[in-house]
């Protein structure tokens, strides 16, 4: 039940930063427009915050590290992006999918981290795709 209760918490938390930071009304010529980008997860948004203790949490309450988040990229490609070198090493360690491309532009985690010269991610994706 406590595992349930972390899990949705984390959830709205993520939707409502998420829907805070991306929600802005728009004027059309007749009427104003509700325009809302793409919410990444909770799991998506602990990488990009670095925060390497919740996404132990979420991976042991069973977040998936191979799932796509709504912009098509997979946790992996958000650590190399923003070169999250503690958390990117771990999601290796559970089984992330480095050759796997994003929906949107059909990059690699590897091409994300070229793109951020992200150079510690980088060295860490080539020598996992060596191994």
């Amino acid at each position: 039940m406590k595992k349930l209760a972390l899990v949705t918490a984390l959830l709205f938390i993520g939707v409502s930063i998420s829907n805070a930071k991306t929600t802005k009304l728009e004027p059309t010529a007749e009427k104003t427009q509700l325009t809302v980008k793409p919410n990444v997860g909770p799991f998506c948004m602990a990488i990009v915050k670095g925060d390497v203790e919740t996404v132990k949490k979420l991976i042991e309450l069973g977040a998936d590290v191979n799932q796509k988040s709504s912009n098509g990229m997979t946790p992996a490609m958000f650590a190399a992006r923003y070169n999250r070198c503690e958390i990117l090493q771990l999601l290796i360690a559970k089984g992330a999918d480095l050759k796997v491309k994003d929906s949107k532009f059909g990059r690699t985690a590897l091409k994300y981290a070229e793109l951020s010269k992200a150079t510690k991610a980088h060295k860490i994706i080539k020598e996992a795709l060596r191994a």
